[in-house]
């Protein structure tokens, strides 16, 4: 009998003993083809280079308080991440996960209002069918009803806009720049609404992940979204954890948008599963304000720029970068999309493909024409999980795509190293399971 507590109490789980490139082998040394681990693993189970400066960074030192001593890995992963940072990002603060970074971004938005003589600002901007993590202050800004619904009474009053969801949510009237201006626009109502002096900060994922299954914004929504954000001195958040790191053909995910956010969370792809980590950056103009004010950050958990961590992260960010993996992952990308298109285009429970990069989305629907979604009861996410899994094959369905309830859709992120003929196994295993299931 086992004493850990899953996350599910009522599901019996295969025990994960290797990882060979984008596999996993369990106990019964079935191999499956990873493509759905919470797009974490870009690299693959089984990187030399990562794997070696792990090791390396043990026997070094395994941990140092932050509170009293910075460390080498730590400050050269910094140094890295800035140099590739778009725009005027300059400050990058360490922590284990996507939860911690854009609790600490939060934060930071409101301590950064305090040090400059702006109080009265403290209120949170987020989208419907959002979602930014699961401790309290991150949950608060998420906009899925499903993911808030048991802790309603204990979340920060924050307010949801609508997202740039095309599929869905456009008008057949309106073309795609016209419907993005519109729901863009909607920040500056709800600003409005508030009073801009109470605004300190809007949040949003680039390419929406876990919520809505992989949906970019259209063109010109994020540049309208900066310019409201600039009008109001509103600052601009981005949340990078799962959709950053290379995953969508960039280093960074917001630079397909040609905008620059104030303050930047990253995870997953970070660490690429080595080792848990994440962060926040920032501005200089913020960093200053903290600086020349009180001169700290009223935050911090333990781990915060744990050594092997950042080595792990520093190993990780390397070989993206000086082996394109971010392009790579962009080039494979599209051939994964052309394969699904090829495979389900016509597919009569397939209502949208999408995404950027390995980054990718099916949106299951019990009638194609309409976009109607199945009734949540039948469970169709849950039950093609399970059935992929049986297949071999690890991918991330979710249900509540619609609206926190209604609507399935199904999330593909591969390892950057993925081969073309993992691919073809990929959609085969797929079109088995989706089969299988309706």
């Amino acid at each position: 009998m086992s004493h850990v507590f899953p996350r599910h109490t009522k599901s019996e789980l295969p025990t994960a003993i290797s990882g060979e490139g984008c596999y996993l082998i369990d106990s019964q040394g079935r191999r499956y083809l990873d493509c759905g681990d919470a797009a974490v693993s870009c690299l693959g189970h089984s990187n030399k280079a990562v794997i070696q400066a792990v090791q390396q960074q043990v026997e070094q030192i395994a941990f140092a308080h932050t509170g009293f001593m910075t460390s080498e890995p730590a400050e050269a992963l910094a140094d890295l991440l800035i140099k590739y940072a778009p725009g005027e990002l300059d400050r990058v603060y360490f922590v284990s996960g996507g939860s911690e970074a854009t609790e600490a971004a939060i934060k930071l938005a409101r301590q950064y209002f305090l040090e400059i003589g702006q109080p009265t600002r403290s209120h949170v901007i987020a989208r419907r069918q959002s979602y930014h993590g699961n401790t309290l202050g991150a949950l608060s800004a998420g906009g899925n009803e499903w993911r808030r619904a048991q802790f309603s009474p204990m979340l920060i009053e924050m307010s949801h806009i609508a997202p740039c969801y095309e599929y869905a949510e456009k008008p057949d009237a309106e073309s795609s720049f016209e419907y993005g201006q519109r729901v863009a626009n909607e920040l500056e109502t709800e600003i409005l609404r508030l009073g801009p002096e109470s605004v300190m900060a809007f949040m949003a994922e680039p390419v929406v992940g876990a919520t809505l299954g992989a949906v970019p914004a259209v063109d010109g929504y994020f540049k309208r979204i900066r310019e409201i954000c600039d009008q109001y001195g509103v600052l601009l958040i981005l949340d990078e954890v799962m959709c950053g790191m290379g995953r969508t053909g960039h280093l960074f995910a917001c630079n397909h948008d040609g905008v620059v956010p104030d303050i930047l969370c990253i995870a997953k792809g970070l660490g690429a599963g080595y080792q848990p980590i994440g962060a926040m950056m920032c501005t200089g103009k913020i960093y200053d304000a903290i600086r020349d004010g009180s001169g700290f950050f009223q935050h911090g958990h333990t781990y915060v720029g744990h050594p092997v961590a950042t080595a792990a992260a520093l190993a990780v960010v390397t070989e993206l970068t000086e082996r394109n993996l971010p392009e790579r992952a962009g080039v494979k990308g599209e051939n994964l999309q052309s394969a699904l298109e090829a495979t389900f285009g016509q597919h009569p429970n397939v209502g949208d493909i999408r995404g950027r990069g390995l980054f990718r989305g099916i949106e299951l629907v019990s009638e194609r024409n309409s976009k109607t979604p199945f009734d949540p009861n039948n469970g169709i996410a849950g039950k093609v999980k399970k059935a992929a899994l049986a297949e071999g094959l690890i991918c991330y369905p979710m249900s509540g795509t619609r609206d926190g309830r209604t609507g399935d859709h199904i999330l593909l992120a591969p390892p950057f190293i993925i081969q073309d003929s993992e691919v073809d196994e990929l959609v085969v295993k797929l079109k088995r399971a989706l089969n299988n299931v309706l």
